[in-house]
């Protein structure tokens, strides 16, 4: 008695936590505007952003004054020898070289330094190049958006026809189910065969294994598009778009320009930077001025504790000045790097010609594919609503006693295949609408 109240206390707070659950009601658009902001792919893609910003800053870094502080205390345990000749050495032979050890026991230096960089012309043209890699990390942000937007409209709509699928196995499950009772009672009655039931009751069962099928079918639908949304799969979600024939309507083509095309606008920047890298190398046949300047101290005793003596033992240094560098030759280094380049940059310009044809030929696919999937689910629509008519008469005849058992069994399956083969069309136009819209640029 203890263990069955128990468990009913447990099965209780679970109902009334899963009805605290709150249950999201989302539209297509707010789907993707939530995808936007919690797709993993989305968020890295912001992150590479952040990157590029720091890479700019970085190059930014390398103009600015420059300052380095130094300190070296040195125990000379072993003095380096100099030769110098004997006529500098008081009493030693004359002609000879003598070995003299030059040094104190303990020494030390202290500076600091500074460094401001006057003119670099590869840092300026780094500094731009630096500034057209966030451009193009933004532009690799706004196709990771496209993407996202693709896949969550597509998850979005398969959850939409899966659902629409259960509820017509449902009522196909109610028909059935009142079709088997039917001809059970006929057969009680005398009105119908022992295989006349054995029949219906075959379909009957194929359709519980399709409802079950189906109800898992919508729940594999409905995880994909959580993951999809970057939502954690355990939360719940109500779609509230209802799929209507009016949704093929917002899919003509307009005006198109291939700077609709994000991956067009991609290869403009990279051409940019492909340039910007030609610049580089040529700038470096022009020489670099800098300004430096070193302040400091040295000491040097044979005391290891006279270095900390500052006032007696530390003596005062500085200098400052400009320093200019002039490449004059370097075996042509430079002159074989900027063919390379060139090179490479004739490849970007082949680009631009690939990718207009390849976006032509995606454009006219995309469009005989979702203009024919269209014209393939009306058919489809119209073969459902001919075969449920078909249905409805072979049974109205079969239970006034002029048709056959058979004639309903063959015309329900037929039913069911024409709804199976419309529900497909209706997936397979809406994939297709969604593709042409991002071949032509007008999917975010």
């Amino acid at each position: 008695m203890y263990k069955k109240t128990l468990f009913t206390l447990s099965l209780s707070f679970v109902v009334l936590f899963a009805a605290a659950q709150e249950v999201r009601q989302m539209s297509l658009q707010e789907a993707t505007d939530y995808a936007l902001e919690h797709n993993q792919n989305i968020l890295n893609a912001k992150l590479d952003i952040e990157v590029a910003e720091g890479v700019v800053k970085e190059n930014i870094a390398t103009g600015l004054p420059q300052i380095n502080a130094n300190l070296d205390l040195a125990y000379n345990f072993s003095l380096p020898v100099s030769f110098l000749p004997s006529e500098f050495i008081p009493g030693a032979p004359p002609g000879e070289q003598v070995a003299v050890a030059f040094g104190t026991k303990y020494s030390g230096n202290a500076s600091v330094g500074a460094s401001q960089m006057v003119f670099d012309g590869v840092f300026f043209v780094g500094l731009e190049a630096a500034k057209t890699y966030k451009e193009l990390s933004t532009k690799k942000h706004i196709k990771s958006k496209i993407d996202v937007v693709e896949a969550v409209s597509k998850a979005y709509y398969a959850v939409l026809v899966n659902k629409l699928t259960l509820e017509l196995v449902e009522k196909n499950y109610g028909r059935l189910d009142t079709l088997l009772q039917e001809t059970k009672e006929m057969y009680q009655n005398g009105f119908a065969e022992k295989i006349d039931v054995s029949r219906v009751q075959v379909q009957f069962n194929n359709i519980k294994v399709n409802r079950e099928n189906s109800t898992k079918m919508l729940g594999v639908a409905e995880s994909l598009l959580k993951f999809q949304l970057g939502m954690p799969i355990n939360e719940e979600i109500a779609l509230t778009d209802e799929l209507t024939l009016d949704i093929f309507d917002d899919a003509k083509e307009g005006s198109f320009g291939y700077e609709q095309r994000v991956e067009y606008s991609i290869l403009q920047t990279q051409e940019r930077l492909a340039l910007l890298d030609i610049k580089r190398t040529k700038v470096e046949y022009l020489p670099k001025l800098d300004l430096y300047a070193s302040l400091g101290a040295i000491a040097g005793t044979g005391s290891g504790a006279n270095l900390f003596n500052i006032g007696n033992e530390w003596f005062d240094f500085g200098l400052a000045g400009v320093k200019m560098s002039v490449p004059v030759f370097d075996g042509l280094r430079k002159h074989r790097v900027l063919q390379q380049k060139k090179v490479k940059l004739q490849q970007v310009h082949n680009n631009y010609d690939l990718l207009e044809n390849s976006i032509n030929l995606e454009i006219e696919q995309k469009q005989v594919a979702y203009e024919n999937s269209v014209k393939t689910m009306n058919v489809q629509l119209e073969n459902m609503k001919l075969s449920q008519e078909v249905y409805e008469i072979t049974k109205e005849k079969y239970q006034a006693g002029v048709g056959s058992n058979l004639e309903v069994i063959n015309a329900d399956a037929d039913y069911k295949q024409a709804q199976t083969n419309f529900f497909i069309a209706l997936y397979n136009a809406l994939i297709a609408k969604v593709d042409y819209k991002k071949s032509i640029g007008n999917l975010l």
